[in-house]
C-alpha cells in the first residue's frame, strides 16, 4: 500500500491498536509480559491528548487473490476442499480430491 493509504487505515484502526503498534517489538522475544504492558504505558504517555501517528515501520498490503480454497476436516484425512478460482472476474466453484 502506499504510504497514503498506509495512513488512512492506520488512522481507522481503534487507538488501543494503534498504540500496540508502536510498543510491540513484533515477533521479537518477550522476556516477560509486564515489559510489553511498561512500553505500552510509555506509548500512552508518549501520544496522551494527541492523534497517534503511524509507526514508520508500519504499512500494509493489498492482497488480490485469484484462488482460494477451504478444507473442512473429516475422518482418516477424507477431507472435503472446496476451491474458488477467479477467472475473468468471476469466482467459480470446485471440488477437489483430498
Amino acid at each position: 500500500m502506499s504510504a497514503e493509504e498506509s495512513d488512512d487505515y492506520f488512522a481507522s484502526r481503534p487507538r488501543g491498536s494503534q498504540i500496540g503498534a508502536w510498543a510491540s517489538l513484533q515477533s521479537q522475544t518477550l522476556a516477560d509480559r509486564e515489559t510489553f504492558e511498561a512500553r505500552i504505558v510509555e506509548v500512552e504517555r508518549r501520544f496522551a491528548d494527541q492523534p497517534v501517528v503511524r509507526p514508520p515501520h508500519w504499512g500494509g498490503y493489498v492482497v488480490k487473490p485469484d484462488c482460494i480454497e477451504f478444507w473442512y476436516g473429516a475422518v482418516h484425512r477424507l477431507h472435503e476442499r472446496v476451491r474458488y478460482v477467479l477467472e475473468a472476474g468471476e469466482w467459480r466453484k470446485g471440488m477437489l480430491y483430498p
